[in-house]
């Protein structure tokens, strides 16, 4: 799930973005695409009167339904479920361009004879698709918080299973230490945002140490509300790693590999400072440019009047990873 920051209106006086020239640094290259969007953070979200837009969101949500069991451990949050369509509108996927608004452009990802390749330092190396995943694993219900790393929240209700169930199926070796996963791409496709300039790190990856792989929260979505998942969320298979940054959770998995050394990967390369390879939801420690102290709950209605909590530390999973950090 590619994610980038797009500061809050009131955080930075600029709208408009960097000049051309500025793109040739990296870190003012970072900030130039970072302002793209800044003009749009005060508009309300569902609150315009354009029925056809909505009900063209619509279909894109109404996909197959998916049902599963509710795994109780996770049946609820301290907050309701973020409203289906809100989720369904307001995404980061980086491949598709740099705005939130990202739903009809993620349409042109084709999700059709999807196949997974896992491979690396496994026992048992193999390929799937989708029939498989849904026959080789049980599938349940999540709710789990969702945290940006913009500093804003959801709560998500995924249908997936656990990561530690595909590493008990292919065995990674005692060699293995990490996992890359890496998102579909194609450069006439997945374009990336139209106002960059120079290469940007394709394709989209993202990597976890094994042992965060193998937490119990560590999950692998298929669906989301009731419905296979839709584009704009990643189908047809994404990373769900809910005391990490929503930057962590790779979108549109084609390949999983396991390794013996920390993988590369896409925002970590092109800022490790303010992107790190961890990325554990942390309140006490700030973005190089925003506080990570709070944060602001998508709900319809302008932004300004969205609701702001106190951020916990690990998303509130602490309990669950905590430990891994020790």
């Amino acid at each position: 799930m590619a994610i980038i920051r797009i500061p809050e209106s009131w955080e930075i006086p600029e709208r408009e973005v960097t000049s051309e020239a500025a793109f040739f640094n990296r870190r003012r290259f970072l900030k130039s695409l970072i302002g793209a969007s800044v003009g749009a953070t005060i508009l309300p979200i569902l609150g315009c009167d354009d029925s056809s837009e909505n009900m063209a969101l619509e279909k894109t949500l109404n996909t197959a339904k998916l049902k599963a069991n509710v795994n109780p451990a996770f049946s609820a949050v301290d907050r309701p479920v973020t409203d289906q369509s809100l989720a369904g509108q307001y995404n980061n996927f980086y491949e598709f361009g740099g705005t939130k608004s990202i739903w009809p452009a993620a349409q042109a990802l084709p999700s059709d004879d999807w196949k997974v390749e896992v491979s690396g330092l496994v026992k048992n190396p193999r390929t799937y698709d989708l029939d498989d995943i849904k026959k080789t694993f049980p599938l349940e219900e999540r709710i789990y918080r969702f945290r940006c790393v913009e500093a804003w929240s959801m709560v998500i209700p995924w249908i997936g299973f656990g990561m530690r169930e595909l590493i008990a199926a292919v065995e990674p070796t005692s060699q293995a230490k990490f996992v890359r996963f890496t998102s579909y791409y194609d450069k006439n496709i997945t374009t990336g945002p139209s106002f960059h300039l120079g290469k940007l790190p394709w394709p989209y990856t993202e990597g976890l140490r094994l042992d965060e792989m193998a937490n119990e929260l560590a999950f692998f979505a298929v669906g989301v509300y009731d419905h296979i998942l839709p584009k704009q969320h990643g189908a047809p298979l994404r990373a769900v790693l809910p005391w990490k940054y929503g930057f962590k959770g790779a979108k549109s998995i084609a390949k999983i590999e396991f390794l013996d050394t920390q993988p590369a990967t896409f925002w970590n390369t092109l800022d490790s400072h303010e992107y790190d390879f961890e990325a554990n939801v942390n309140p006490t420690k700030p973005h190089p440019r925003w506080s990570q102290a709070t944060e602001k709950f998508v709900s319809k209605g302008p932004k300004l009047t969205w609701e702001k909590r106190p951020t916990l530390p690990y998303n509130g999973y602490g309990e669950y990873v905590a430990n891994l950090y020790i």
